[in-house]
């Protein structure tokens, strides 16, 4: 399983002209162990940026493919450009305006704008709440002796054979955290927000190009975390066990101890317990706004922002989201979407071999809710202790955005009736639905509820208004080609 250490290239400064090698290689007596489980095969306020970690990483790693998988490729040099036609499917033009003849005597009515961003952050927030998972994220904001009592008549349940079941409580306490809303997928959707919208900003990275700008924004926001992960760490024995200022998956956690300690991208997200995780998904669909159209490029992004904190699977999966969302938001139809996803899919790896066959049940299901018990059966996996993997839950979200039509109301709700999946699977159909369908396809009901983030996995962004963080990304980001 292990390569063993290789000699290779130094790791590079997010901001050098060149990219990392991925691989396999580990660091030389890292020490960090693996989950036995699923085996290597799957494995508000805008930040202040925080210049990078004085010195460098420790000894160079050399990397290759994971066995059994192509070799992915890696993110193109800073102010690489692109001359290709964007990859994975057509594209539907935006409604346009009618010209107006001199014999018109009225002009015309104006399609209303989709709004796709708005729908795209809507359409995850919706997802996210609707998982069961987002009402025990959200009670990390009640008192922890509430968290603790459900954990006791937890166990009462368990040693008692009593068929009632325990469900977060407010008891004397106030209950709004616990109301329907988003949770953690949201949250961290608007940090990757961040960095797109500090890559516009002149005042921080205005003497680089677009593509530099973005990806330098992107290590600026991940080394500010990273730089109270290690302030954290300096006041706790040993970096697992710091208490840090926000709640994250475990890729994450690693990922940033990983840069605390001094290592840079890829090996913060291969020397990583959870690298097959799907947490860099979610922040691709937000980055996909950058290159709209542009599928290819659009999935570099992920990509580079995705070896912060995942490897193998968990890459793949960030780039065919990001792909998805690419032509979703210059006006695709689904089939194309899930065209330009197995496109960032290698037919080898688990993730592919689920995606395809994920799609196919899609294609011959009569609808997203005739789907969910194939899926469950077939895609699911019911042996890992976690239902997290990119391995699932991206051929899961893509399915039934085929199978739905490309509709959030009948896309999120099938989503969250896979349990073992609905910490993330609903919240990423809802992004790839929403974006497809547009801000006015978010229920009244459903924007109401989830546009504002409680702030339960990163508090800092408590109150942030996702309906004006989709305005600003709007504003910020280029017209998708023939838009």
């Amino acid at each position: 399983m292990g390569g063993g250490d290789r000699t290779g290239a130094r790791h590079l400064s997010a901001v050098d002209g060149r990219t990392p090698r991925p691989g396999r290689g580990r660091t030389a007596g890292a020490g960090r162990g693996r989950q036995v489980g699923r085996g290597r095969g799957r494995g508000g306020p805008r930040l202040q940026p925080a210049a990078a970690r004085p010195g460098g990483p420790g000894p160079g790693f050399g990397f290759g493919p994971r066995e059994g998988e192509r070799p992915m490729r890696p993110p193109g040099p800073w102010d690489e450009g692109t001359t290709a036609q964007p990859q994975g499917g057509t594209l539907t033009e935006e409604p346009r305006t009618p010209a107006v003849t001199e014999n018109t005597t009225a002009p015309a009515p104006v399609p209303p704008r989709p709004h796709r961003i708005r729908g795209l952050l809507l359409g995850l927030a919706a997802g996210d709440a609707a998982g069961w998972p987002a009402a025990r994220h959200r009670a990390a904001r009640m008192p922890e002796w509430t968290r603790r009592l459900t954990r006791e008549l937890d166990t009462f349940a368990e040693q008692n054979a009593t068929t009632t079941l325990p469900v977060p409580i407010a008891l004397n306490q106030p209950p709004e955290p616990l109301r329907l809303g988003p949770s953690d997928d949201a949250e961290w959707a608007a940090f990757a927000a961040e960095a797109v919208l500090r890559a516009g900003d002149d005042t921080v990275l205005g003497d680089l190009g677009r593509e530099r700008r973005m990806r330098a924004a992107i290590d600026l926001t991940w080394n500010a975390v990273a730089s109270e992960v290690a302030a954290a760490a300096d006041r706790a024995p040993e970096i697992e066990s710091a208490v840090l200022p926000l709640r994250a998956r475990i890729s994450v956690r690693a990922g940033l101890g990983n840069l605390a300690a001094g290592l840079r991208p890829p090996a913060t997200g291969h020397d990583n317990p959870h690298f097959f995780d799907d947490a860099a998904c979610v922040r691709a669909c937000v980055l996909a706004v950058a290159h709209p159209g542009d599928p290819r490029l659009a999935a570099e992004l992920a990509e580079f922002d995705a070896r912060y904190t995942q490897d193998g699977d968990g890459v793949h999966g960030a780039r065919a989201m990001a792909a998805a969302l690419a032509m979703a938001l210059a006006g695709a139809d689904p089939g194309s979407c899930a065209d330009a996803a197995l496109a960032e899919l290698p037919e080898g790896t688990e993730i592919g071999r689920n995606a395809r066959h994920a799609l196919a049940l899609a294609r011959a299901a009569d609808s997203a809710f005739a789907l969910v018990p194939l899926l469950e059966h077939q895609i699911v996996d019911h042996v890992y202790s976690y239902g997290i993997a990119a391995a699932e839950t991206v051929p899961v979200a893509l399915a039934l955005a085929l199978a739905s039509g490309g509709r959030v109301a009948e896309a999120v709700p099938a989503a969250a009736c896979l349990s073992r999946v609905a910490d993330s699977a609903p919240a990423l159909a809802g992004a790839l639905t929403g974006a497809l369908g547009g801000g006015d396809a978010i229920p009244a009901s459903w924007r109401d509820a989830c546009r504002t983030l409680s702030g339960c996995a990163l508090p800092r962004l408590t109150g942030t208004d996702l309906v004006e963080l989709a305005e600003l990304l709007e504003a910020a980001q280029p017209a998708p080609p023939g838009g």
